[in-house]
């Protein structure tokens, strides 16, 4: 069985948090967790967040064995982008993209 948890409007941009989605695909939830805890990136935070509500949901929710849950699909779609000027040369202004990121984590415990 496939449990879904997402995390909406997460404070980092969707390039960044998939370079760090893209070391816990595959994985068990106790090695991701474990990978996360040590990865030095803002992004990983979130993402040990979503990993450990989706392993709870299943084991809480849908009575799945926790040992046996493994991380099946993991992806950030990019959320709203908040639009802000800062000054610059000559009274001039320049753009600034605050990005955002919809974090999505699917655990299994069928492989």
């Amino acid at each position: 069985m496939d449990v879904k948890s997402t995390a909406k409007t997460v404070r980092v941009t969707p390039r960044k948090a998939r370079l760090v989605l893209d070391l816990v695909r595959g994985k068990s939830v106790d090695e991701a967790l474990a990978i996360l805890e040590f990865t030095p990136n803002k992004a990983a935070e979130a993402v040990y967040k979503v990993v450990k509500t989706a392993a709870a949901d299943a084991t809480n929710n849908f009575q799945l064995n926790y040992e046996q849950l493994y991380v099946k699909a993991c992806y950030a779609d990019e959320g709203i982008v908040m639009k802000r000027f800062k000054a610059a040369a000559k009274g001039n202004a320049h753009p600034r993209m605050k990005r955002t990121s919809h974090i999505t984590v699917v655990v299994s415990d069928e492989r």
